[in-house]
């Protein structure tokens, strides 16, 4: 009798690859659906272009954020204090320029070490001396609230030096203008290539590594999914970087804020520090044993978490012009809530990038386009509230169920 053996394959059905991956996925398609939602409901108000440039300008700090926050919860942490500390490094940053007159582009690097300063305070207290970071960053939320009402003497602060402003309010200049064929229908020419050529890439990089994956034996996607992702990707982004080419181009920020997307999605990805993280969010004590200094890595998460903090509080004091004492108020529910959205556990040890920040976008959305369907605050936190508590349900669910 001949016993037939079939050879090892690497490719998983796409009925157990949609089944493993259906967070991820999900998110995805829900971002578009609630988008096209909104899209409906406002008459076709929530993509005009001004609207996605202010959609843009008003969820960048939630998103630079969510970055650092995603690092703390996967480590099995959370920081509570980070509304605070957004208002207390906008509130320095104004005394620094408007009263004593210190140039910006001093200002901008001392806000950034001080952000970093203030999130090694905390990370000392929860790493080296054990303290549940939940007790620790709810007392720096109250410490650094008062601190901003104390520095800023229950006023706000302001106006910003032009310069200063263009952090958060200036362009990226049309650096294609001598080729736009229509100015009066395209007017940052920039922009719309920019975005064809960066989905190109992603296609081709996406390609390449399918490939080595292929050649080392390593799981791949099923391709339809890699299609249909790239194609929903591809169609939205240009289609929205079409939109910002008929207003202004980029807003400075975007650029900012992708920067820091490609830096720690590497940073998760592919450094050995980023591995780190997530073994230890897994397992701290297996971490350790294996020889993984975990204090340092928690008190490295929480210093990156101020550091990125301190860059939202100087972006929103100058899109407002003013540093204000309420700045940042219930911004870490946001932050964290984008985090848990986007597919972070919990229990820690879970998570990716890509998903805090359709996390954080599914808020900006819902948060928009609630405002301009003129519903109350009071609706939009009980559906945001909602929202927060079904991601968090999925993922008890399926980890249960596995």
């Amino acid at each position: 009798m001949v016993l037939e053996t079939s050879a090892p394959t690497n490719k998983p059905s796409v009925g157990a690859y949609l089944k493993a991956n259906i967070r991820e996925y999900g998110l995805l398609v829900a971002l578009v659906v609630i988008m096209l939602f909104f899209q409906f409901v406002t008459g076709g108000v929530l993509f005009r272009p001004v609207n996605i440039t202010n959609l843009i300008l008003q969820n960048s700090f939630i998103v630079i954020m969510a970055l650092g926050m995603l690092l703390i919860i996967v480590a099995g942490h959370i920081d509570l204090s980070v509304g605070s500390i957004v208002a207390f490094t906008g509130g320095l940053s104004a005394v620094m320029m408007v009263k004593w007159g210190i140039h910006y582009s001093l200002v901008v690097p001392l806000c950034l070490v001080l952000g970093g300063l203030v999130g090694a305070a905390q990370g000392y207290w929860v790493a080296y001396q054990k303290i549940p970071s939940f007790i620790v960053t709810l007392a720096g939320m109250l410490v650094f609230r008062g601190l901003t009402y104390l520095i800023l003497q229950n006023r706000p602060i302001g106006p910003f030096p032009k310069e200063f402003q263009i952090l958060s309010t200036g362009f990226v200049p049309d650096l294609l203008w001598f080729a736009n064929p229509n100015p009066a229908i395209v007017t940052n020419l920039f922009a719309l290539v920019a975005v064809i050529v960066l989905v190109g890439l992603a296609v081709y990089f996406g390609l390449k590594d399918r490939s080595n994956n292929d050649k080392h034996g390593t799981e791949n996607e099923p391709f339809v999914f890699f299609a249909i992702q790239m194609a929903i990707i591809g169609v939205v982004a240009i289609f929205l970087g079409f939109q910002l080419s008929t207003y202004r181009g980029f807003p400075n920020v975007l650029i900012v804020m992708a920067l820091l997307i490609a830096l720690y999605t590497f940073i998760t990805t592919r450094s050995t520090i980023g591995r780190r993280i997530y073994a230890m969010g897994g397992n701290e004590k297996a971490a350790k044993l294996s020889g993984i200094n975990t204090e340092r890595l928690t008190f490295l998460t929480f210093v990156n978490m101020g550091v990125l903090a301190a860059l939202a509080g100087m972006i929103i004091a100058a899109r407002l012009n003013s540093a204000t004492p309420k700045a940042g108020v219930g911004f870490e529910l946001d932050v964290i809530a984008a985090c848990f959205i986007g597919g972070a556990s919990a229990s820690g040890g879970v998570g990716k990038i890509t998903g805090a920040v359709i996390g954080a976008f599914i808020m900006g959305v819902m948060n928009n386009g609630m405002s301009i369907m003129g519903l109350g605050i009071d609706y939009q936190q009980l559906v945001k509230g909602l929202v927060l508590l079904a991601a968090v349900f999925f993922d008890v669910y399926n980890k249960n169920k596995g």
